[in-house]
């Protein structure tokens, strides 16, 4: 398994590259923003270990370039930074963990191997999907150029589908996902909220995207073609 270390501090640079690799795994280390980018563009990595503060500038630069490059090794925060915003502006940004110095090792090793199980899987922090584009993190919406008000449940619905492109999601999922195990209501307010979704993302800009597959539920495809509504 290889890890790429990523802190300016020498001493706690030496620190955890001895202790990882006295733990089997292999370790490469940065010290600059810059070397991190080129490291992680060269090489695939099981896991990154990423501080904030960096000589030329900041992790959360190296993230997101990482995360727009389609890079999406396991990327744990180690930093001394642990004010709330910048924990929050970190998973945002796609990280998978965070962890504030002074730490544990041992606690260090056991999030790594958590995350290593986890794998690189594709975590973006922004959904797109054709020219429709959603931010989880500032909730803004956009076809184009375009912005899109939403209610909570109508951008719920949209980001759960954003999140499974072209694949068929029945009724019954989406209402596990996007209200709770508790919602008694009619399964009819699934086909409500599409309604009101198509009146705002396609509607307005002659599209189809929200499609409706009968018997199997809906669907959201990139589709520029007009649509024509009944």
């Amino acid at each position: 398994m290889r890890v790429l270390v990523v802190e300016d501090e020498a001493p706690m640079a030496d620190v955890l590259r001895r202790g990882l690799e006295e733990e089997g795994l292999a370790v490469d280390v940065a010290s600059t923003a810059q070397d991190a980018a080129w490291f992680a563009g060269e090489n695939e990595y099981d896991a990154i270990v990423l501080d904030i503060v960096l000589p030329d500038g900041t992790g959360f630069d190296v993230l997101s370039e990482l995360r727009k490059t389609g890079r999406w090794a396991p990327v744990l925060f180690l930093t001394a930074r642990d004010a709330v915003e910048d924990r929050v502006r970190g998973l945002d940004l796609g990280a998978d963990d965070y962890l504030t110095k002074p730490f544990a090792f041992e606690e260090l090793l056991a999030r790594l191997r958590a995350l290593m199980r986890r794998g690189a899987k594709e975590r973006p922090s922004v959904l797109r999907v054709g020219d429709l584009f959603l931010d989880p993190a500032t909730r803004e919406v956009r076809r184009g150029d375009t912005s899109i008000s939403l209610t909570a449940k109508e951008f719920a619905l949209l980001e759960f589908l954003m999140r499974y492109p072209d694949r068929v999601i029945s009724k019954p999922e989406l209402i596990d996902h996007v209200w709770d195990f508790a919602f008694e209501g009619d399964s009819n307010v699934v086909e409500v909220y599409v309604g009101y979704l198509r009146q705002k993302i396609d509607r307005p800009f002659g599209r189809g995207t929200l499609q409706t597959v009968r018997g199997a539920g809906y669907r959201l495809r990139d589709d520029h073609e007009p649509a024509t509504f009944s």
